[in-house]
């Protein structure tokens, strides 16, 4: 069997423009990603100087209104531009998930007059977002959060501790879920708090176990003063807002999800094509060639689910079942396929010399954030036979 390098993904796109989009994504990538994701996530390094140049490009607002500074894209598109970074490296297509999140709150929810004062700098202007809603004792349980809004005049002072935030520290801007109301749900308010607010400060990040490269910490708001200008929707609305963040945002894991399983299969194809065994390549040995066809076949669904759960979206059609779906299917898809790149790999598989060991431990994250892989298929039986205890 003759040495073949594994071929880019063939997608099918909706438009020439979105064509030339994937292939300024890809460039950056093969240019400016790859070569060094290796080093800076094993030192830990967060590529900053990186997400200035995607947000030069465009990159950081795609499906938002190019009104204020986005790209007008739809979110078949945008995914697709995710997968490929994330397969470049995930602490990038993550992050440009994160930010994209924590603009959305604004840009679906906000006035006229917030949208033309903070989008443009938010979506183009080369600022960094973080979203805000986790605690440290209320996380699948968000509606329990404790972080308080009280109100002071024309200003909101905000109090208490958000955990497990991408880009905590690093921040421009922080969305944030406070309580201002009653318990549960319908006690809670959204805000957009400046990075450099006084009373923001950030603990010491995670040490994780993947994703060095990106930053992990608790949020603290010691007396955080905001105006009331900085209200991102009705008081009491905050919980839907995040609801309706996260299914857009679940799709952003998907999407990464099938980037780092790409990368693996890839990085599979690669090694078993050039690596003999018994007088020839282990790509000819029928049992590997099945668990090939079978994380191949794996891939393929995901990105068509989390694809026909965007096109839904960008038809302005429910799609938070097949958000829960697709974020559920593609990171368990992530998972299965990053540990058969390791054992196809072998002993190589599990040194650092090779990359399949850190996309194995950068898959099992996908399965946790943006709510656990258990609560999405809590999400998805309350759309097939109705809430519980009913």
């Amino acid at each position: 069997m003759p040495d073949r390098a594994p071929q880019p993904v063939d997608r099918q796109l909706p438009t020439e423009e979105a064509r030339d989009l994937i292939s300024l994504v890809r460039d950056i990538a093969q240019q400016e990603i790859v070569p060094k994701a290796a080093e800076e996530e094993d030192a830990g390094r967060f590529p900053r100087e990186l997400f200035t140049l995607l947000s030069r490009s465009g990159l950081l607002g795609l499906p938002y209104d190019s009104e204020y500074g986005g790209g007008d894209q739809p979110y078949e598109v945008y995914l697709q531009v995710l997968e490929e970074l994330a397969a470049a490296r995930l602490t990038v297509g993550l992050g440009v998930s994160v930010h994209s999140l924590a603009s959305y709150a604004l840009a679906a929810y906000g006035t006229k007059e917030q949208q033309v004062e903070h989008l443009p700098a938010m979506l183009g202007g080369g600022l960094l977002g973080a979203y805000c809603l986790s605690e440290p004792h209320s996380g699948s349980d968000a509606a329990a959060l404790r972080t308080k809004a009280v109100r002071d005049g024309d200003d909101w002072v905000i109090t208490g501790t958000k955990a497990w935030i991408t880009h905590g520290g690093i921040a421009d801007f922080y969305t944030v879920m406070a309580r201002t109301g009653e318990e549960g749900p319908r006690g809670i308010t959204a805000f957009l708090v400046p990075g450099d607010a006084p009373g923001v400060s950030a603990a010491p990040p995670e040490k994780k176990m993947g994703m060095k490269g990106s930053p992990t910490a608790q949020v603290h708001f010691d007396g955080v003063r905001v105006s009331d200008a900085r209200r991102i929707g009705e008081e009491g609305q905050g919980f839907a807002i995040a609801l309706s963040s996260l299914d857009s945002g679940r799709l952003g894991i998907a999407a990464c999800a099938i980037g780092v399983a790409q990368a693996a299969l890839d990085e599979a194809l690669a090694y078993a094509a050039q690596r003999r065994q018994f007088g020839k390549p282990i790509a000819d040995f029928q049992g590997l060639r099945f668990m090939l066809a079978d994380m191949a076949t794996q891939i393929e669904a995901g990105r068509a689910l989390y694809l026909a759960a965007a096109r839904l979206r960008d038809a302005g059609r429910p799609f938070a079942r097949q958000a829960a779906m697709a974020k559920l299917h593609c990171t368990d898809t992530a998972m299965r396929v990053t540990t058969d790149t390791v054992q196809i790999l072998g002993g190589y598989g599990y040194t650092a010399d090779f990359p399949a060991e850190r996309y194995m431990r950068e898959a099992k994250v996908l399965q946790i954030v943006e709510g656990t892989n258990q609560i999405q298929r809590m999400v998805i039986a309350r759309h097939l036979v109705g809430p519980e205890g009913r």
